[in-house]
């Protein structure tokens, strides 16, 4: 087994895939010997094995439709054909193969194949794109023969069944749940959370150092947090717990939503256009160091109610982190993708579209995911001196009421919510840009 993934590693398609699903794949694979002279398939065989050269050498005569004369290549160890059998459509050889030399080789079934990346459709999408890559670069064959090249369902559309009618989607789920519990993330991410919550019982309440001898201990917080009857009047079993996290998520949400309708356009004409930059620039960068608790006074003044200012509070900071980060991405993009555009016959509004928006958006969701945790603690500071609800408010109630542990309730929930929002983000980014998903796949990120 060792000596077959070690071998699909070498090989072009497999070069970035996961250990785990290399490991899968060899599982798959079978060794076959073959002597001088024999030949492995003939031209119009059914296509239903892949082949990677272990040892020796195999002569591979590719016939196309286009009339033209084979193409031939000689393949050694590492190198990959029968690829005919992850093709869409009728899967008959499309060349003649003969040993050189007493070869051996690893065969492994392409419908096996292809429904083993199905499971995982990012990775998988990367082994095919990889294929049809080898496909025209190493065996000169068409591009629409390329394009032939089976692709791994996308997540976004429906599932194909089983016999029984069950969706597949399920089991796509726990695969990838079932991939993930086996690598090493999870318990890394469960013993930092352990180490955290280590120091905090260790330093609170059995060293009890001076700067921390009067904070609420670990088994304090906890005792409250799930206590059906809770001292302090706060728990998960309190509507009260739930209407707080309401409120915070509603006013984030409607920041964020307006800080990205706004913020977007805005960031991108101030990297597109060098006049309106010079007109607008000046007047963002005075603002924005401007600190949130500074517009206090004003948004009070300029909202009325106590829901209003809050809003207005949280989207300030998110405003401005989404305007600049998208003004970043503008610039960074290469200005030749902009002067091909134009020498191709694109007008100023094409190359935009095209060229500029998709250019900028890792930037764009960089600073989306920058601007909802800003607009997290820019809503606290809003909810402290303007509020009625919120976990800020919380947290400021708590501090004068001296319920110690309600506070670190309030900041536990907050960083919870915070990190589920900004996941979200994150998962949104990664379905709009399944062409950067590929990209750091290739690079083995």
């Amino acid at each position: 087994m060792d000596q077959i993934t070690a071998a699909l590693r070498r090989t072009m398609p497999f070069q970035t895939v996961s250990e785990e699903l290399l490991e899968a794949i060899a599982k798959l694979a079978k060794w076959k010997s073959y002597a001088r002279g024999d030949v492995i398939y003939d031209l119009g065989d059914v296509a239903d094995d892949i082949h990677v050269v272990s040892s020796g050498s195999v002569s591979h005569a590719l016939t196309t439709d286009d009339g033209g004369p084979p193409h031939d290549k000689t393949m050694h160890s590492g190198d990959v054909f029968g690829w005919a059998a992850v093709l869409e459509g009728p899967r008959r050889r499309m060349a003649r193969t003969v040993c050189l030399e007493r070869t051996e080789t690893i065969q492994i079934n392409g419908d096996e194949l292809m429904s083993l990346i199905e499971a995982s459709p990012v990775s998988g999408d990367v082994v095919m794109s990889r294929f049809a890559t080898m496909i025209t670069r190493e065996f000169a064959a068409p591009e629409s023969v390329a394009a032939r090249v089976r692709h791994p369902q996308a997540p976004d559309k429906p599932a194909a069944r089983h016999d029984g009618g069950v969706a597949t989607g399920w089991a796509l789920l726990s695969f990838r749940l079932g991939q993930w519990l086996k690598s090493p993330k999870p318990y890394l991410m469960l013993s930092g959370f352990a180490i955290l919550l280590g120091l905090w019982f260790l330093t609170v309440q059995v060293w009890k150092l001076p700067r921390f001898a009067d904070l609420p201990g670990l088994t304090v917080v906890v005792r409250e947090l799930f206590n059906p009857d809770p001292v302090y009047g706060l728990s998960v079993y309190t509507p009260e717990y739930y209407q707080h996290i309401w409120v915070s998520v509603r006013r984030v949400a409607i920041a964020f939503f307006l800080a990205t309708a706004l913020g977007v356009p805005l960031g991108l004409f101030l990297g597109w256009s060098k006049i309106f930059r010079q007109y607008v620039f000046p007047v963002f960068e005075t603002l924005r160091p401007i600190p949130i608790l500074a517009w206090v006074p004003l948004a009070i003044l300029m909202f009325s109610g106590s829901e209003t200012p809050v809003i207005f509070l949280t989207f300030l900071a998110s405003f401005f982190a989404t305007a600049l980060n998208t003004m970043l991405g503008v610039e960074s993009i290469d200005e030749s993708y902009s002067r091909a555009a134009y020498c191709l016959g694109a007008n100023k509004w094409q190359v935009f579209r095209e060229v500029v928006v998709p250019g900028a958006m890792p930037f764009i969701f960089t600073g989306l995911q920058i601007s909802v945790g800003v607009a997290w603690f820019s809503l606290v500071a809003g909810e402290m001196v303007s509020g009625e609800f919120g976990l800020g408010y919380v947290i400021n109630t708590s501090y004068t009421m001296v319920r110690y542990p309600t506070i670190v309730i309030g900041m536990v929930t907050l960083g919870a919510v915070g990190y589920v929002t900004s996941a979200m983000v994150r998962m949104v980014g990664d379905h709009m840009m399944q062409w950067r998903v590929r990209e750091l796949a290739l690079g083995g990120r």
